[in-house]
């Protein structure tokens, strides 16, 4: 497998001979999780599931920064504790992936827990001149790290006379950044310097360089996070170790609202919960996965309809495989297998998750022909099957479970419906077609049967019809 590195500008093989390693940045825990930390979030649940399909062992560690001023700020806002912020959010966040079917990480490791390896860390880099003890914190020496800019392609000369960094007198350097800010608005922890706390850099470098290693496979995030926040991770932890920080950085293309940066300021962010709400996960990972990774992707309605749209033609296609019976089949296995490889294709070039659903689709829209032809027998069914649901899994959607009580009750209406229809009695028909409507299940008539599946509930398209009744 190859992934854009963005250090390089190049494609970088994956070592998948031994446990791959991945850190993934995470949310600063002061508010609701958006859209934008969907995207990423999601890309990388991706990238982890298709590795894991190929029974590659993962470390997936993602952090969670639960000390900052924008906490501190929320607090006082809110007239509470910065501890009690960061529950409440990290809650919520748990609450918002785990409805996006996100597989949690192998470890969330939090910068509060982690202040006695963020202490080593500086002790380290102070130790090897690459920090200095200055009235207001302790800063890393940028103008020691020879490298600095290799991440961004900035050069330190230009940032230097294009500074816009609040000066600071204490600094040497308007480019140098915090790693220990000394303060007595809590939290504040004590350290060799003086009471205070972390900066926000220096808690990614202390806790992946713990959980993974000091040279790992992947470093990702979001692009608003090359400068300066992985710059400078590069900067302090290649100081530290004298070694490669990770071998890949991979970063994921913001979310703009109808061609416009999420904003407070403009009101426009689409929290999770909201879109969750409305939209349900599936249709949220097909918008997300629909573009390649690495570019912007521009949320709207419009396109969150063309992906409902898209997921009802999925459920159709997984009921029209759950209830074919007959015999009547024709070859198609040089065809599942083409559709096969060129899904594999696609992940393993770069996370082309663009072309990848182009495959799954054209697989759906295969099944679904067969069907409309009465062509799609059981011994088809079966191999279909096992291709959709990996598909399905390594994509992250998930058709909902439904109880064989349910079946049964559903399978009894349809035969009284049916036999209503033979003797002419369409008004009774109808109105057990009205009550499986009530149950989200949509009747699918064929010339010798009529099957059913139930469709996902989705709020927006609800609405929608209300309005246009």
């Amino acid at each position: 497998m190859k992934l854009h590195d963005t250090l390089s500008n190049l494609e970088q093989k994956v070592d998948v001979s031994k446990k791959v390693k991945i850190y993934l940045c995470g949310v600063t825990v002061y508010d609701e999780s958006h859209i934008g930390h969907a995207r990423t979030i999601i890309v990388f649940d991706v990238l982890r599931k298709y590795l894991e399909s190929k029974d590659i062992e993962i470390e997936f560690v993602q952090n969670f920064t639960d000390v900052d001023d924008k906490i501190i700020n929320r607090a006082k806002v809110e007239n509470t504790s910065a501890e009690n912020i960061s529950v409440k959010y990290i809650d919520n966040y748990f609450k918002d992936f785990d409805g996006l079917n996100v597989k949690r990480a192998t470890n969330y490791p939090k910068a509060t827990e982690h202040i006695e390896d963020i202490i080593k860390f500086i002790e380290e880099l102070i130790k090897k001149e690459s920090a200095y003890t200055s009235k207001n914190g302790v800063y890393f020496s940028v103008s020691r790290f020879l490298e600095y800019g290799k991440l961004s392609k900035k050069k330190i000369d230009e940032l230097q006379s294009g500074s816009r960094i609040e000066i600071d007198e204490e600094k040497k350097d308007p480019l140098d950044f915090a790693v220990w800010k000394f303060s007595d608005t809590e939290p504040t922890w004590n350290s060799p310097w003086g009471k205070g706390r972390p900066g926000w850099h220096i808690e990614c470098s202390a806790m992946s360089i713990k959980y993974l290693g000091e040279n790992f496979d992947i470093h990702g995030g979001g692009r608003d996070l090359i400068f300066p926040h992985h710059e400078n991770e590069i900067a302090q932890s290649e100081s530290c170790t004298g070694i490669q920080f990770a071998k890949i950085w991979m970063h994921v293309g913001m979310v703009t609202i109808n061609g416009e940066k999420m904003s407070k300021s403009i009101g426009n962010v689409k929290s999770i919960k909201h879109v969750l709400e409305n939209w349900g996960s599936n249709v949220i990972r097909l918008f997300c996965l629909s573009g390649h990774y690495s570019k912007p992707i521009d949320y709207s309605e419009e396109l969150l309809e063309e992906n409902l749209t898209k997921w009802r033609q999925v459920e159709t296609c997984y009921y029209e495989l759950i209830h074919a019976d007959s015999e009547n089949s024709e070859e198609i296995k040089s065809i599942i297998e083409k559709l096969s490889t060129e899904f594999n294709n696609a992940l393993e070039d770069d996370l082309n998750t663009h072309l990848a659903l182009s495959a799954f689709f054209q697989l759906v829209k295969e099944t679904n022909r067969l069907a409309a032809d009465e062509r799609l027998g059981k011994e088809n069914a079966h191999i279909i099957k096992i291709e959709l649901k990996r598909m399905l899994k390594i994509l992250g959607l998930r058709i909902p479970d439904i109880t064989e009580d349910e079946k049964q009750k559903i399978d009894e209406l349809i035969r009284n419906r049916e036999q209503f229809r033979k003797e002419k009695q369409f008004e009774d028909a109808d109105k057990i077609r009205d009550k499986l409507n009530e149950m989200n299940i949509e009747l699918i008539d064929h010339r010798e049967k009529t099957i059913w599946m139930r469709k996902e509930k989705i709020k927006a398209e609800n609405q929608k019809l209300g309005h246009a009744n």
